[in-house]
């Protein structure tokens, strides 16, 4: 019997590829990013790079780099956000519509914290919550998209839709987001990152939302 989650040769195979994408990606995009900074610094008047605590491979937490998109406001304390939330500053809802934002995670992919393709990153109190099986999610690199990214990737205006966001994620999103990124590690195939990098680019769809 051999540990859960990917062989050697997937494991190998799955950091060739993001390396073989994600090296020449980060130099390709890197005055888009750099763009964006500047764009953010003056938005927000904080540095345009984002920094958050995330958990992943194994449980152990890094620092996940983004393009700043909100400004911090000592009224809303959630982690959670909606296409609403006052908090989002004009460029970071283009930023955020375009995913540019995420960007500076091709450096997060280079450094070996993350992965192209995997389950999101989380903050601390989700993805460390994981018992049982569930918990094979967090043998693999987490991932820029993945099978659940695509699946929510109107999540933020399906929560402005709810009552309370929070409690939804928490007990729908949350639940169905563990389902499928744990299917994806336990049937993993390399064939199937490619496959969802072209959903990811060319916005096919991929599965359904419970």
């Amino acid at each position: 019997m051999r540990d859960p989650g990917l062989t050697r040769p997937q494991r190998f195979a799955k950091r060739a590829l993001d390396l073989a994408i994600a090296l020449p990606g980060l130099l390709l995009s890197s005055p888009v990013i750099v763009l964006a900074v500047l764009i953010s610094t003056i938005d927000t008047r904080q540095w345009g790079v984002f920094g958050q605590k995330r958990v992943g491979r194994h449980g152990t937490t890094f620092r996940v780099y983004k393009v700043r998109t909100m400004r911090a406001s000592p009224a809303v304390t959630t982690n959670v956000t909606s296409t609403t939330d006052p908090r989002i500053t004009r460029s970071g809802r283009l930023f955020r519509r375009l995913k540019i934002d995420e960007l500076p995670q091709l450096f997060n992919v280079v450094r070996g914290d993350m992965s192209l393709i995997g389950p999101r990153p989380d903050v601390v109190g989700f993805a460390d919550m994981l018992e049982g099986d569930d918990r094979i999610v967090l043998s693999v690199r987490p991932g820029i998209t993945g099978p659940a990214t695509l699946v929510y990737r109107d999540e933020e205006s399906l929560l402005a839709d709810v009552g309370d966001p929070e409690t939804y994620n928490a007990t729908v999103i949350w639940p169905h987001k563990v389902q499928l990124n744990r299917a994806y590690v336990e049937n993993y195939r390399l064939s199937d990152d490619l496959r969802l990098m072209a959903q990811t680019l060319f916005h096919w769809p991929h599965g359904h939302q419970p």
